[in-house]
């Protein structure tokens, strides 16, 4: 049974958030009503995730989150964040947060996201008794329009990061999270050429079963099932860089990326782009828009 502590000062945010994650039958949910409560409670079992509001008394969701990553870094945090917290999002990625969900849209992504954690913070347990006998490696992946092969991908990234020593089990959730986010944008924005508002339509339909999604007709309608992700791995214990390339069209990227402000990029909807610029180093795209780079420095993870 997965355990997820749900920390808000608010009883009927926190009824909320229970009530969207009951619906997980394997998951199951404590609840505290603000920093202090949830460190007493981690005192006494340590749960698999931690979901907190940022804004609350006595000790709110950034302190929090750096007591947490200090006594339990194995243990993942995914902030809520209420309209005009954004640059506190912002800082608390950049603190050690593994993802964050808006409270205008938690019904849709709540679910989604503490699973892609859970599944990040669980490889990363399993991934510490890996074989010894990588001190480096370079790999290339080319992968069919698939999640389960971007899921399979991120975990054997992990393995490669955790032997060859790139950051702590934080850091390393924390690029697997950023790769991830770059190879979803790679499927659904580029080889699909999908829009955020029809994946969230596609999820609607997955969740009524009435007809099939735009995704699912997409997976099977060229030019677009024909496309394929690369994938290039390189990683030393200085740095590990990644390099994402799709199949379709690209976008502007000096129309949308002109600018570095975190909070322009937060507004724009760009919440891929702000956790893989949150959690690397360096984030760059060609000019086409269809290739980015991601790079983390093993001496600062």
């Amino acid at each position: 049974m997965t355990a997820i502590l749900v920390v808000d000062d608010s009883a009927v945010d926190r009824r909320l958030i229970c009530g969207l994650l009951g619906k997980e039958p394997d998951w199951s949910t404590l609840e505290a009503e603000n920093g202090l409560a949830a460190l007493a409670m981690l005192k006494e079992a340590a749960p698999d995730v931690v979901i907190t509001d940022l804004q609350m008394p006595e000790m709110d969701g950034l302190m929090l989150l750096a007591e947490v990553r200090a006594r339990y870094p194995a243990i993942p945090v995914v902030l809520v964040t209420a309209h005009g917290s954004e640059l506190l999002a912002v800082e608390a990625l950049k603190c050690g947060a593994a993802s964050y969900v808006p409270k205008s849209h938690i019904a849709g992504m709540l679910s989604n996201t503490v699973r892609e954690v859970l599944a990040v913070a669980r490889g990363n347990r399993i991934h510490e008794r890996l074989v010894e006998s990588i001190a480096a490696a370079q790999i290339h992946f080319t992968l069919q329009n698939d999640p389960a092969l971007i899921d399979a991908a991120v975990d054997m990234v992990q393995r490669m990061l955790a032997r060859v020593g790139v950051c702590d089990p934080t850091g390393r959730m924390r690029v697997a999270v950023a790769l991830e986010q770059a190879l979803r944008n790679a499927l659904y924005h580029g080889n699909l050429e999908l829009t955020r508002e029809q994946i969230e339509e596609a999820r609607e339909a997955s969740l009524l079963r009435n007809k099939p999604s735009v995704i699912e007709e997409r997976l099977r309608q060229p030019p677009y099932c024909r496309r394929r992700i690369s994938l290039d791995v390189s990683i030393t214990p200085m740095e590990a860089r990644f390099v994402v390339r799709d199949e379709g069209p690209g976008f502007d990227v000096a129309a949308s990326l002109g600018h570095d402000r975190e909070d322009t990029v937060v507004g724009s909807g760009g919440r891929g782009l702000l956790l893989m610029r949150s959690f690397m180093d360096e984030v760059t795209y060609n000019d086409r828009g269809n290739q980015v780079t991601l790079v983390k420095d093993g001496d600062w993870c």
